[in-house]
């Protein structure tokens, strides 16, 4: 027999809260030490434990999946992975919005938020006890070559019959079923902790819990021979499919910028160089030293470099905006190591009479975004803070 590979697609860390019993660190840990080829965590409508479960699987070499499990209103369930970082941005903004709808702790999402069908994610059907033709079908509709119904077999005696209903729904409905464990724990022996947390969940003792308890402790990371005694060997080949098309790492990510601030028809280089261009005039006339113009361009030749030019412009705009109002504000820190931000007005540090250490601002070498920092009274810093709101809007601010 081949050997059984494997790829875990709906897993819940300990920031599903009292939900799940294992911290994402420990949960990467044990899917590599299984041999698993990925893991997808994929906490209740949050993506809290990723940041952590990807440090830790960049340590160990595991690929890892981002996703989200999600139980909309009408009760259907789905986990949805993000194959892209289109995918995760979809994802985020889904989750974000079911959040803001209800109460803290709570969600609320509706069919409805997601008819545009996220089109960089896949959905997996997390079918009920007695499995719904029409939840399949719609989802079948909203994502087209990318649903799967996921089979999550836990020993509780009627396995078989479980797998033939599904089967039979997939059959009809013509969606793929894939395996999936359904974890909630690192291993069998966190059930009294998983227990304990359902008691206090649900606002119980343990006696009283009862049947709101799991029957059994399937619900870890299984070894990938004890999941083939379980699974029909297609559907755990199935879970690499999915895992194969989920390429998204949270690498990827960078800060996005405002691109408001830049004129039609130009450039953030070409904005950036035309503010500083002038603040120079207005600082020094026409007599600007030699020295000073040489640190300006050496600094808008490394800011053009790591294209920080949006993030120059977008705190110069704030600072216009408070000083058009009379609001008292200053830049500070490493900042005022830097020529181009005298130049802007952000900083009163004069580059012709002090030495500056521009690396210490910024360095291509520490592939770190820069940090401007300014303060600005406290009795009218809120005035600034709602001109963010009113120039970006508040779901960017």
């Amino acid at each position: 027999m081949s050997a059984i590979e494997y790829a875990e697609l709906h897993c819940r860390t300990n920031f599903s809260f009292l939900s799940a019993a294992s911290d994402p660190e420990a949960l990467v840990r044990r899917a590599h030490d299984l041999g698993y080829r990925a893991l997808a965590i994929t906490d209740e409508c949050s993506l809290a434990g990723v940041v952590r479960a990807h440090a830790e699987a960049k340590c160990c070499g595991l690929p890892l999946i981002i996703g989200s499990e999600i139980c909309l209103a009408d009760g259907l369930r789905l986990v949805l992975l993000a194959t892209s970082r289109e995918g995760y941005g979809d994802l985020s903004q889904l989750i974000t919005l079911g959040r803001r709808r209800a109460g803290k702790g709570r969600y609320r999402l509706e069919r409805g938020d997601l008819e545009q069908g996220l089109a960089d994610c896949l959905a997996m059907l997390l079918p009920g006890p007695e499995p719904d033709l029409s939840q399949a079908e719609w989802l079948q509709s909203r994502f087209p070559g990318r649903a799967w119904i996921g089979v999550e077999l836990h020993r509780t005696g009627a396995d078989r019959a479980r797998l033939a209903l599904l089967q039979s729904l997939a059959s009809a409905v013509g969606l793929p079923l894939v395996a999936a464990g359904g974890v909630l724990m690192r291993d069998p022996g966190q059930q009294p902790l998983l227990d304990a947390m359902t008691a206090i969940r649900l606002g119980k003792t343990l006696a009283e819990a009862g049947l709101a308890l799991q029957s059994n402790s399937e619900r870890h990371l299984r070894s990938r021979p004890r999941l083939a005694r379980f699974y029909p060997q297609a559907l755990l080949q199935e879970t690499l499919r999915l895992a194969g098309q989920c390429r998204f790492s949270l690498d990827e990510l960078r800060y996005e910028y405002p691109s408001e601030l830049v004129p039609a028809g130009s450039s953030a280089a070409v904005q950036l160089r035309c503010l500083t261009e002038a603040g120079m005039t207005q600082r020094w006339g026409g007599q600007v030293p030699q020295r000073v113009r040489d640190l300006v361009e050496y600094e808008l030749a490394l800011i053009a470099e790591l294209a920080y030019e949006p993030y120059f412009l977008t705190v110069h705009d704030i600072v216009r905006f408070a000083r058009s109002r009379n609001i008292l504000c200053q830049g500070r820190g490493s900042a005022a190591n830097s020529a181009v931000c005298y130049c802007l007005g952000i900083t009163e540090v004069d580059p012709a009479r002090m030495e500056m250490l521009f690396e210490r601002f910024i360095s291509r070498e520490r592939g770190e975004p820069p940090d401007i920092d300014v303060d600005f009274e406290h009795q009218r810093r809120e005035e600034v803070i709602q001109y963010l709101y009113e120039k970006y809007g508040r779901e960017r601010a």
